[in-house]
């Protein structure tokens, strides 16, 4: 099986990480950049955290570890995208939904800790895809988080994560996506 980068056609390059990362997602920083001027520099503007929609907290913190509950495709005025991905929603529609999760759960980390250089490093995602049942591609759309991830935070954004289709998402929302993130000291 070959990989290429979906972006440049390249194969993409293996980490000592144990990951492969496209040569186009990451960006090249410096070590004195922070992530507001990674933010400032890719033109990316952090939402408002969305409340909870049930009896649950948006994040919880324990020792040094953030764990985020899921969040969706909520734009800044609430409004959410819905449907099947592989049915009403494409691929690249999904990806896009999967990028604004990413920047929702940007948001509760914001207001988790104040200031996103806390973050030492994410751990895992666990990428859920409202999916037709024949969908396949639930990789391609959690990409959309993964991508942000390692554009914002660079190598520390490299991850574990899982991403599954299941057969409904609250609301009927097209993705949600949880993470843990582990803290500086």
């Amino acid at each position: 099986m070959h990989f290429a980068d979906r972006e440049s056609g390249q194969p993409p390059h293996f980490e000592s990480t144990g990951v492969f990362v496209s040569q186009t997602s990451a960006i090249k920083t410096g070590e004195a950049a922070t992530v507001a001027e990674r933010l400032a520099t890719l033109g990316i503007e952090i939402p408002p955290a969305q409340p909870p929609i049930a009896n649950f907290a948006a994040f919880k913190q324990e020792g040094n570890i953030l764990y985020l509950s899921g969040q969706g495709p909520s734009e800044k005025d609430g409004s959410q995208h819905y449907g099947k991905v592989g049915g009403d929603v494409s691929v690249e529609d999904a990806y896009k939904h999967a990028r604004l999760t990413g920047l929702n759960l940007l948001a509760v980390m914001q207001d988790a800790l104040g200031d996103l250089d806390r973050i030492k490093h994410v751990v895992k995602i666990l990428g859920m895809v409202n999916a037709a049942p024949d969908f396949t591609r639930h990789p391609a759309v959690i990409n959309g988080c993964s991508d942000l991830f390692i554009e914002v935070f660079g190598e520390a954004g490299i991850h574990a994560r899982s991403a599954v289709g299941l057969g409904s998402l609250p609301n009927n929302i097209t993705v949600e996506i949880e993470a843990i993130v582990a803290l500086k000291d």
